[in-house]
């Protein structure tokens, strides 16, 4: 098979980037190693940066019939204090909210507007195992798929094979690792109608629990110091349904629905960052060139940005005749900046106040800033700007073909 772009990965960044490739009229295959999108505790918030996105792409009308859930403030509970961090609704965006929505709709509904579109190859049950290289330069992918191991040859090859990337090691690009000092355990909870309207974060001495209201579910994070899930689990399941009930009293008659440890589901936090997005004939985006901490949600917007600005970019080089190296830098240059951005401000929030929380020291006090937000509700904008449109938010510029 040979293709102008071939796309390793079938999740955000890597579907966005073939629907917009493909949509301005280049040949594009994008590879997704699984048979289906179906797998929970993925990234499910879709930020205003992305809703706005949408709406360029004139899709917005159809994308919210997809079953969601709206939220316009984020808030939660500090030692038992409500507070409001941050207010969407004011943002200068078509949509000012959160929208919860299950990966796998978002990626069904990418997948199937590229399939309308005749340039727009979707290979299932595709993982890209390897690179090829010809005259110093990446000229395809090795893959394993249904019927064995074959070739693609591409002018361009686009890592967006998340966090675990095998082109991004095969390409011997170097990484910059800034550690975490949580995990997360995530597992879900059944919703009743007298449960709390908005999701709340809730921080108390010891313990970090995020719950997301997915409907008729509760999608619940129970934040841990990095590397002591053996330990959790070696007090016995009782105790974990017990930690819960006493930071989230009003699920404390459901946590019997956590039947087993297989109902928890460990995410082994990572924020790095490589130094290098390419190398001539293949780059990297998403979480293959930035791995993100979970704080904020703002990982699959950021992934879906960097898809945006990479086509705004590469598709006038594919219309010239050729994509070069610069053009390449060019996608870094343009995303690093916002990257760095979000990271720093990630790993200020993880260390400063998640580490101090998980330490179990005492009930933690409400921050100066948080306080001056609740008193001057105006000042709420600001945090729902950095959350909801990032540091540098991109534009569906690019007329189809």
């Amino acid at each position: 098979m040979r293709v102008r772009c071939c796309i390793a990965g079938g999740g955000p960044a890597g579907m966005m980037l073939g629907f917009l490739l493909a949509r301005a009229g280049v040949e594009v295959a994008v590879l997704e190693k699984h048979a289906d999108f179906l797998r929970d505790f993925r990234g499910d918030t879709v930020h205003p940066s992305t809703l706005e996105v949408v709406h360029e792409l004139g899709l917005l009308e159809r994308f919210l019939e997809l079953p969601h859930q709206k939220l316009s403030r984020i808030g939660g509970l500090v030692g038992g204090v409500p507070i409001v961090m941050a207010d969407f609704s004011r943002l200068p965006v078509r949509c000012g909210y959160i929208a919860f929505m299950p990966q796998w709709d978002f990626l069904d509904f990418f997948a199937d507007r590229g399939r309308e579109l005749p340039g727009f190859h979707l290979l299932m049950q595709t993982k890209a195992t390897g690179l090829l290289e010809s005259g110093g330069k990446v000229s395809g992918i090795v893959a394993r798929g249904p019927q064995g191991k074959y070739e693609i040859e591409a002018e361009l090859v686009v890592a967006a094979d998340g966090r675990g990337s095998q082109l991004r090691d095969a390409a011997a690009l170097p990484v910059e690792d800034f550690g975490a000092p949580m995990d997360v355990l995530w597992m879900r909870l059944s919703r009743r109608a007298e449960d709390p309207a908005a999701a709340l974060g809730r921080i108390d001495s010891g313990r970090v629990f995020v719950t997301l209201d997915r409907g008729d579910y509760w999608q619940c994070a129970y934040v841990i110091a990095k590397g002591s899930n053996e330990a959790i689990r070696s007090r016995g399941l009782e105790a974990f349904r017990a930690d819960i009930a006493a930071i989230a009293p009003f699920l404390a008659g459901r946590t019997a629905e956590i039947a087993s440890w297989d109902d928890v589901k460990l995410l082994t936090v990572q924020v790095n960052r490589l130094l290098r997005w390419h190398k001539p004939g293949m780059l990297c985006i998403g979480d293959a060139a930035h791995a993100m901490s979970p704080v904020g949600g703002v990982g699959i917007n950021l992934a879906i940005q960097d898809a945006v600005a990479a086509a705004n970019i590469l598709v006038p080089a594919f219309r010239r005749g050729a994509v070069v190296e610069d053009d390449l830098a060019a996608v870094q240059k343009r995303r690093e900046f916002p990257t760095r951005m979000t990271q720093r401000m990630q790993l200020f929030l993880q260390n400063r106040v998640i580490r101090r929380v998980l330490s179990g020291g005492a009930s933690p006090g409400i921050a100066w800033p948080i306080r001056l937000m609740q008193r001057f509700p105006v000042l709420q904008r600001i945090p729902a700007r950095i959350m909801g449109l990032g540091f540098r938010p991109e534009h569906a510029r690019l007329p189809p073909e």
